[in-house]
């Protein structure tokens, strides 16, 4: 696959979870998970502009300029650090709406992933590191995702971080 056909198929990906984050968002009545979702979507709609400008780079330069791809979502450890945290809430709010939307959305991220997994494999050079940076960022997604669908499931309340700066700089 060549970098530009790359970064075509990743703003497909990058679109389709974007949409499922927005999706969510007018499909929960939870402010929580409103915002947590609402977030999501806005960084998926960065990585939409940032590809989009790499693309049109490639298309007048035949190259692509390497700029870090920056994140609002916490390192693992801050994840796990926030899931301890909040060891000792409970809530008997039934989030089963949530959860199913989660669980697409960790669906889409897993596909995502793995998609950016296959370019860093089959690319060199700046494509390569453009993609390995996507990658970083999509695991980081994935296991968000997955820390707020093993709280809902397991303990009945949403995982919000307070203590993160979640806003697209």
């Amino acid at each position: 696959m060549t970098i530009e056909e790359a970064i075509k198929t990743a703003i497909v990906y990058e679109a389709k979870v974007r949409d499922v984050y927005n999706s969510a968002v007018s499909g929960t009545v939870d402010e929580t998970g409103k915002r947590i979702f609402g977030l999501l979507a806005k960084e998926e709609q960065y990585h939409l502009d940032f590809l989009n400008k790499r693309l049109f780079e490639w298309k007048m330069s035949g190259a692509v300029k390497i700029v870090k791809l920056q994140t609002t979502i916490p390192s693992q450890e801050k994840i796990e650090e926030g899931v301890w945290k909040l060891s000792d809430k409970m809530s008997t709010k039934d989030y089963s709406d949530e959860i199913l939307m989660l669980r697409k959305a960790l669906q889409v991220e897993i596909e995502t992933s793995d998609f950016y997994e296959k370019m860093v494999e089959e690319l060199e050079g700046d494509g390569k590191k453009m993609f390995a940076n996507f990658l970083d960022i999509e695991r980081g997604h994935r296991s968000l995702v997955q820390a707020e669908i093993d709280h809902l499931q397991g303990r009945g309340y949403w995982f919000d971080f307070p203590e993160f700066d979640l806003e697209v700089q």
